[in-house]
């Protein structure tokens, strides 16, 4: 298997302002083609830096990709420090210029051509894949038989460079395997359970397929993968070792294709023809972005409501000031009746209710940050759960409990179906 390095460069990954989501998508994309990502790096804007890094890379791997540095802007190095590290000089290159030039022009930016036009100039050893989204071109240089492609680093140009013009020159240039994978989703078995119950089928699964456990929530993904040159014959050994799978723990497995959770519980409420709403407090919506970022989501899920103040659960979800004032607005006889008061508001078969504390301040109650109920109601059948994450930054903590209701609410939909 080919070996490959990432580099992403840019001051402003290192500092924390701007997230690296280039090194994921890139590593996946390359993985799904049988070449896997051996290191990444992260690194500032500097030249000595860049060339001190790619030589590093070049030993490490058979294939590096760098991503950023390379706008009009002084701070921008990437290509003055692979001129100096690949001993080249700049050529216009006519091809990059009409293409850059025609890019601005369809934009209305002609007045920013001057500016620009220095990104037509390429090193004289490249290959350039030209950029479709953006004005700097992907260059590639080959030396000593490994291959290095310097990237823009804004994401909505790498992915279309990677996807529709390196994956499809890399294919073609080496003589990969292919890579088939499946995720088989596991809920109520502790990873540690896991493993063991499985340990002799994974004892036993032949050379050319692996498994990886990835637990998140309460929720074990076991990703199948197989590499060989048939696709269809490892599509077929995969489905095999997964029906053998399904004897051992059949019964707690909700998916053996998708792994994301609103996807696996968006085709279980549109096979059932279930509806479903969410009265969130603590969570602030992300259960409703979750289960709304599935394309179709409209023929399952009516609405959702964010009572974030006491008084507001009150007058909208009905909820009891009674229950309020006898168990706090943080509890699962609040989390119990926000449930009830959505489905009635909504009419929905199913609904979902959080109310907790994110944090970074104790709840108006006194209750610890980290403290969260949460409830799932089905038709008339009704369960409360509680949960303690005290250490969790407020948005993971939204992010982790919404996850973690989902995965709750598909487990209930596949043992009571």
């Amino acid at each position: 298997m080919k070996n490959a390095i990432l580099i992403t460069i840019g001051d402003e990954i290192l500092s924390g302002n701007t997230i690296d989501t280039n090194s994921n998508f890139i590593a996946t994309e390359l993985k799904s083609i049988g070449i896997s990502v051996k290191q990444i790096f992260t690194i500032s804007d500097e030249i000595e830096v860049i060339k001190s890094t790619l030589k590093d890379a070049f030993d490490l791997g058979d294939l590096v990709i760098t991503t950023g540095g390379l706008g009009p802007t002084r701070d921008d190095k990437t290509k003055k420090a692979f001129l100096e590290f690949f001993d080249d000089e700049l050529i216009s290159d006519e091809k990059t210029f009409k293409h850059l030039s025609d890019y601005l022009i369809s934009r209305n930016r002609q007045d920013l051509l001057e500016l620009n036009k220095s990104q037509a100039d390429v090193l004289s050893k490249a290959i350039v894949f030209q950029n479709d989204f953006g004005t700097a071109p992907c260059q590639m240089i080959e030396q000593n038989g490994k291959l290095v492609f310097s990237l823009p680093g804004v994401p909505y140009e790498v992915k279309p460079l990677i996807k529709d013009k390196i994956l499809p020159y890399l294919k073609e240039k080496f003589e990969l395997d292919s890579i088939f994978t499946r995720i088989v989703s596991v809920v109520n078995v502790p990873e540690s359970i896991l493993a063991e119950r499985i340990a002799d089928w994974e004892d036993h699964l032949p050379s050319h397929i692996s498994l990886s456990y990835l637990p998140i929530g309460n929720r074990v993904k076991l990703r199948i993968t197989a590499s060989g040159k048939d696709f269809s014959q490892l599509e077929n050994d995969v489905e095999t070792q997964i029906q053998f799978l399904l004897k051992i723990i059949g019964e707690n497995v909700i998916a053996t294709y998708e792994d994301k959770i609103e996807k696996i519980l968006g085709e279980i409420l549109t096979d059932r023809k279930l509806s479903i709403s969410t009265t969130e407090s603590c969570t602030g919506g992300e259960i409703s972005k979750l289960i709304t970022s599935v394309s179709g989501s409209s023929k399952y899920f009516l609405g959702g409501i964010v009572t974030y103040a006491t008084q507001k659960k009150i007058d909208i979800l009905k909820v009891s000031k009674e229950t309020v004032a006898e168990h706090t607005v943080v509890s699962e006889e609040v989390a119990l009746e926000m449930a009830r008061g959505g489905q009635k508001l909504f009419g929905t078969n199913i609904c979902l209710s959080t109310t907790g504390v994110a944090g970074p301040s104790k709840g108006e109650d006194g209750k610890d940050v980290g403290t969260v109920f949460y409830s799932i109601r089905i038709h008339d059948i009704e369960k409360a759960s509680h949960l303690y994450l005290p250490y969790m930054e407020r948005t993971d903590f939204m992010n982790f409990v919404a996850q973690r209701i989902l995965q709750d609410l598909v487990a209930m939909l596949v043992q009571n179906h």
